[in-house]
């Protein structure tokens, strides 16, 4: 029986939606799957990028960085279109800029000097899309008075929540996801401002894999609504569908990386 190990890159509060899907993909084509995420996410996406991991759901910004060349080792799936209205059916999400609630700061504007959280140098929604937002408006990452690394999206809303840190930039999805959870959070955070959309992050899948279970795979992904389970599973993440994907939907990714390189902004 073929087995096919599939890993997640994206938060750890995901991992259980990927888990689901994953479960789902190996009914659904009977095959054995592995879910790996016993490693750091640099490690996934390094043994994903080797072919020794075959499929799993990654940024798009790393997704753009690792396709920008003939010999790129992965290639589109599909991406998932959250439910709630603001995702308008389309593989969109957004970065929600974040403060305590009983903090002063009204807009971005006010964060001049603030301490900045962001999860790591490799996300979009925590770092490139700051990146690119800042130089559109002509500043850099010295707007903010000191720029922490938190390490994940989650450990970035701890230290505004404990007073390590000031602002952030969060997933959307994360956020939605958090308060969903623990509904009391919503109350403590206040959103002020919002920056996207930008294009769902992807999952994607080796070339090493046939081409004929690589094209099975991304439509059970592109079909897994119109199951009754498949439904199930991704109306308990939040999830409306998946949608098909090409590299061209990701141009919006490419043009904030070039705009914030050409003008070298740095956090």
């Amino acid at each position: 029986m073929t087995t096919l190990t599939f890993t997640t890159c994206q938060a750890a509060i995901a991992e259980p939606m990927c888990a689901d899907v994953v479960r789902h993909l190996a009914g659904q084509l009977n095959i054995e799957t592995r879910f790996v995420v016993d490693i750091a996410w640099e490690m996934r996406e390094r043994l994903l990028y080797a072919g020794e991991i075959d499929a799993g759901w990654i940024c798009g910004a790393p997704y753009v960085r690792a396709t920008n060349g003939p010999d790129a080792s992965v290639e589109l799936l599909a991406a998932p279109v959250f439910a709630a209205p603001r995702y308008q059916d389309r593989p969109i999400y957004f970065s929600d800029v974040i403060v305590r609630r009983d903090s002063a700061y009204g807009s971005f504007a006010d964060l001049r000097g603030a301490r900045w959280a962001y999860n790591n140098h490799g996300s979009h929604s925590g770092y490139e899309v700051v990146r690119y937002y800042l130089a559109r408006i002509g500043l850099n990452g010295d707007f903010f008075g000191q720029v922490i690394i938190s390490g994940a999206h989650q450990r970035s809303v701890e230290m505004i929540l404990s007073g390590q840190a000031d602002a952030a930039a969060i997933d959307s999805t994360v956020l939605e996801l958090m308060f969903a959870r623990e509904p009391a959070l919503s109350e403590r955070l206040r959103v002020i401002e919002v920056l996207g959309p930008s294009s769902q992050p992807p999952w994607v899948i080796g070339r090493r894999v046939p081409a004929t279970l690589r094209r099975t795979l991304r439509e059970t992904l592109i079909h897994m609504h119109e199951d009754a389970e498949g439904r199930v599973i991704l109306a308990r993440h939040g999830v409306a569908r998946f949608a098909p994907v090409t590299d061209a939907d990701y141009d919006d990714v490419r043009q904030m990386l070039r705009v914030a390189d050409a003008r070298g902004v740095r956090l």
